[in-house]
């Protein structure tokens, strides 16, 4: 299975590039994991309501052509479904049963997600109902993506 993860920004905290790390190569029997990031736009302190909008328009056309056509497209969002770490990992062995062998995660930067983006998503994941960094998500979602795998397959991961 291919997993792309198309995200706003880069990672700038080295602890966060460790964990990512570990995990990308945790992940290298299981699948081929790209990791694109697309330029996060300059906004001025307290951007207005239509800075803000103009950035996350910017943004989410950058991602749109980092998307692959042929993948299922699961953005993640604070309006998305929450989802357990099982639920998940059904959902992307579902999808590999259909023949669905790609999928995108799609990951906005500090304002979220266009609509455009959200609009074009095959679904909405939310993590929490709390607020984490668009940098911390990366992580956790590459952990997820990791855990999913060892689920499918019955491997233990921890106890």
């Amino acid at each position: 299975m291919k997993i792309t993860i198309v995200a706003v920004g880069k990672i700038k905290e080295k602890y966060l590039s460790a964990g990512i790390a570990e995990f990308t190569k945790r992940l290298t029997p299981y699948c081929k994991l790209n990791i694109i990031e697309v330029d996060e736009e300059r906004m001025p302190d307290n951007p207005s309501d239509a800075e803000k909008a103009k950035a996350l328009t910017k943004e989410g056309e950058r991602m749109l052509k980092q998307i692959p056509s042929d993948s299922y497209l699961i953005v993640l969002d604070v309006f998305g479904k929450a989802s357990s770490s099982e639920e998940l990992a059904a959902k992307m062995s579902d999808l590999a049963l259909k023949g669905q062998s790609s999928i995108t995660f799609a990951i906005g930067g500090a304002f979220g997600l266009s609509q455009e983006i959200r609009n074009t998503a095959k679904e909405k994941l939310s993590f929490s109902k709390m607020t984490f960094t668009h940098q911390m998500i990366r992580l956790l979602l590459v952990e997820q993506v990791y855990r999913a795998f060892k689920i499918n397959r019955g491997e233990p991961y921890h106890w």
